[in-house]
């Protein structure tokens, strides 16, 4: 399953790293490709895969309200934009989800409280 996230995260970091290295030009394209592939393979290998979920989430949202609010020109920053906020936004809710479910590990099982007789306690 490792592998699976390793390639999962370099397709992934790698697609933003092909919109930022549009965006920002030719000369600086295959540097942008390579640190994306780079980054989302070590995240990959640490288990981010809720990470690469926001960061595609954040792509297509990004590009699709850049179409809509801009014009097909403005796709490819609006994509590019929306990885990053959706990579921001990934990491932060996993932080909450994490400290979530520590909090409930943690947290002891509360029994009912037992039910008393009738006649009292004697």
């Amino acid at each position: 399953m490792k592998i699976v996230d390793v390639v999962i995260g370099a397709l992934v970091m790698g697609t933003v790293g092909i919109l930022i290295g549009l965006t920002i030009g030719e000369r600086y394209f295959p540097f942008a490709v390579g640190i994306g592939v780079a980054l989302g393979a070590g995240v990959g290998i640490l288990g981010g895969r809720r990470f690469f979920i926001s960061i595609f989430v954040g792509t297509l949202l990004g590009g699709l309200l850049a179409w809509f609010l801009a014009g097909w020109e403005a796709v490819t920053l609006g994509a590019a934009s929306g990885a990053a906020m959706g990579g921001f936004l990934g990491v932060w809710v996993s932080m909450i989800l994490d400290v979530v479910l520590l909090r409930k590990a943690e947290s002891p099982a509360v029994a009912p409280p037992a039910p008393s007789s009738p006649e009292g306690d004697l």
